[in-house]
C-alpha cells in the first residue's frame, strides 16, 4: 500500500507540473470522458483525492447508488469558476491517502488514466514509470465492467507489453496477441481511444472495436 501511495503522489506532482503551463483558454477542451472538459476531469481528481470511505458511502446513498450521478455531483462540488483555483485545490490534496473503499491498485488506474484524459487533449506527454503502470493494467484487466474495468474487453486475448523488454517480455492472458505499451493497453482496457499505431497484432481489433482510434 505504501508503494502505491508513493507512486500516486509522484503522479499527482507530475500532473501539477504539467498543468501549471496550461493557458486559461484551453481548460474547456473536451476530454475523452463523455461530457467532461479537461477542467471537469481535474475537478474529479480533486473529488477523488478528497474522498474517504465514509464520504463515499454517504454520496453513494445520496445519488441512489448511481455511480455516474455521484461522479457528476463530485465534479460540481469541486469545480471552481477559475481553473487556476481548481488546480490549487488539487495541489492542496495531492498528499492525501484517502479514497473510495477499493483495492489500492485502483488508485493507480485513477491517476494514470485520468492523467492521460488531461494530457492527451492538451498535447502533453509523460513517460509513466513502468511498474505502477503494469500494476494498474493488471488490476484493470481483472475488474468487471460494472466497476469500470476491462475484464470483458480482455477476454480471449493476450496482452503483450512492448515496453517491458528490459525485464523480459510481459504477457498477460491467452489467445490472439494485442501488442502495445503498458500505457496504451491500460487506456484501451479503460475504454479510452488510442491511436491506431499504438496497438498491433490480431487481438488488437477486439480492443479497437470498443476504443476506436
Amino acid at each position: 500500500m505504501r508503494d502505491v501511495w508513493t507512486a500516486v503522489h509522484r503522479e499527482r506532482a507530475a500532473l501539477l507540473d504539467d498543468l501549471g503551463t496550461v493557458p486559461a483558454s484551453a481548460w474547456d477542451t473536451p476530454s475523452p470522458c463523455p461530457g467532461w472538459t479537461v477542467h471537469d476531469v481535474l475537478a474529479h481528481l480533486v473529488d477523488d483525492a478528497s474522498t474517504t470511505s465514509w464520504s463515499f458511502a454517504r454520496d453513494l446513498v445520496r445519488s441512489r447508488f448511481a455511480f455516474d450521478l455521484m461522479n457528476e455531483q463530485g465534479v460540481a462540488r469541486e469545480l471552481r469558476a477559475d481553473p487556476a483555483e481548481t488546480l490549487e485545490a488539487f495541489r492542496a490534496v495531492r498528499h492525501r491517502r484517502s479514497g473510495a473503499p477499493a483495492p489500492a491498485a485502483s488508485r493507480l488506474v485513477e491517476i494514470i488514466v485520468h492523467g492521460e484524459d488531461l494530457r492527451r487533449p492538451l498535447g502533453l506527454r509523460r513517460r509513466y514509470p513502468l511498474g505502477p503502470t503494469i500494476a494498474a493494467l493488471r488490476y484493470q484487466r481483472a475488474t468487471s465492467p460494472a466497476m469500470g474495468g476491462g475484464r470483458e474487453r480482455a477476454t480471449g486475448i493476450t496482452l503483450v507489453l512492448t515496453d517491458a523488454t528490459l525485464t523480459g517480455t510481459v504477457r498477460i492472458g491467452s489467445g490472439p496477441e494485442a501488442r502495445g505499451s503498458a500505457l496504451a493497453l491500460l487506456l484501451a482496457l479503460a475504454g479510452r481511444p488510442v491511436r491506431r499505431a499504438e496497438l498491433s497484432g490480431p487481438g488488437a481489433e477486439q480492443l479497437r472495436v470498443l476504443t476506436p482510434g
